[in-house]
């Protein structure tokens, strides 16, 4: 009720401002507990989830209200995409709202505070409970983005649920080609290792990687196959597109990744490849499109383990993760299934 009331407000400013004042609004809010373990609790990559929805990287840039976030009732909540060096990001406007297509383009260009200003708030939230991922990433300038990923891996690990590697972005120029098999290769490698040096007294956080939906099939097939031999907690699918499928906003030929519900279909066809291409042996994580308990069913059929949404709370609001949570519950049981565990690729 008070999403809807405050929508045109928020609607008037640009999409930017209105992220902010979110953030802001967030930082006062009263605390409230997270999600407790339940009959949608699942276990993926030893970690225990109280419900499979999270939110998605992009929202919570520099770590500053992951625990407001738990409180509206997501499973998990992923702060980041954080880089080694504060990093200002692409020239303004760089955000937009599709209202007509309830879709979003961004081309932030992983604009944040960089490590010295998360580390801080990452640390004072030491010991509550709740799962908080850390998603990673590298500096535009950096003469070797290979060895920022490991560089905050290592600064991360104390304090991540788990590390998410994000080399999917589009708007930071070059960065898909990590996703390369070599490249990954090398890139994972130092990842994991810079992970178990800064964990030696304490279990490694799992180590995800989230891929785009722009693929061919030989790069989801290496992809598939360096994420097994490196023995990663989860393959999260899938980052925004650079296609621009049907879409009707006068906004939509705006340059950087498309998210929101255009994504659905494209995100959903990702994730059955992913599925078929591990052998169901990796957990998945759905990403893209999901607005809805329905599309979190759905996509948790279609072999997802997790899932994770952003785009729709833009149009939503904060309380379609309690919608969600809820539907999902009344469809597991609907579907004669005991556990989400035991629907995950069911379909």
């Amino acid at each position: 009720m008070l999403f809807r009331l405050a929508r045109p407000a928020l609607f008037a400013l640009s999409p930017e401002r209105a992220h902010d004042l979110t953030i802001a609004a967030l930082k006062r809010a009263p605390g409230r507990s997270p999600p407790r373990q339940g009959p949608l609790s699942t276990t993926v990559a030893g970690l225990a989830f109280p419900n499979p929805v999270g939110l998605a990287a992009g929202f919570d840039k520099n770590a500053q209200v992951p625990d407001a976030l738990l409180g509206l009732g997501f499973g998990f909540a992923e702060v980041g995409s954080i880089t080694p060096r504060p990093q200002a990001g692409n020239p303004k406007p760089r955000l937009f709202r599709l209202v007509e297509d309830r879709a979003v383009i961004n081309r932030m260009g992983f604009n944040n505070g960089g490590a010295e200003a998360a580390l801080p708030n990452l640390a004072r939230r030491q010991g509550r409970p709740g799962i908080v991922g850390i998603n990673i990433g590298a500096n535009k300038d950096s003469a070797d983005r290979i060895a920022d990923y490991a560089e905050m891996a290592r600064a991360m690990a104390p304090h991540a649920s788990y590390i998410a590697v994000n080399v999917s972005s589009p708007n930071t120029p070059g960065l898909r080609a990590l996703q390369d098999e070599a490249a990954l290769r090398d890139l994972l490698g130092g990842v994991i290792a810079a992970r178990d040096e800064a964990t030696q007294s304490h279990p490694p956080p799992p180590v995800f990687l989230k891929v785009a939906p722009d693929l061919t099939a030989a790069d989801i097939d290496s992809i598939a196959r360096l994420a097994l031999e490196s023995k990663l907690g989860a393959l999260m699918v899938s980052n925004t597109t650079i296609s621009r499928p049907g879409l009707q906003s006068s906004q939509s030929a705006e340059t950087g990744g498309l998210s929101g519900a255009p994504l659905l279909t494209l995100a959903l066809e990702r994730l059955r490849d992913f599925r078929k291409a591990t052998g169901g042996a990796l957990p998945l994580i759905g990403i893209g499109g999901i607005g809805s308990a329905e599309h979190a069913w759905e996509r948790i059929r279609a072999g997802a383990s997790l899932v994770q949404l952003y785009s729709a709370l833009v149009f939503e609001g904060p309380g379609l993760v309690r919608r969600i949570v809820s539907g999902l519950e009344t469809l597991m049981r609907r579907d004669g299934f005991g556990s989400i565990a035991e629907a995950v690729g069911t379909e």
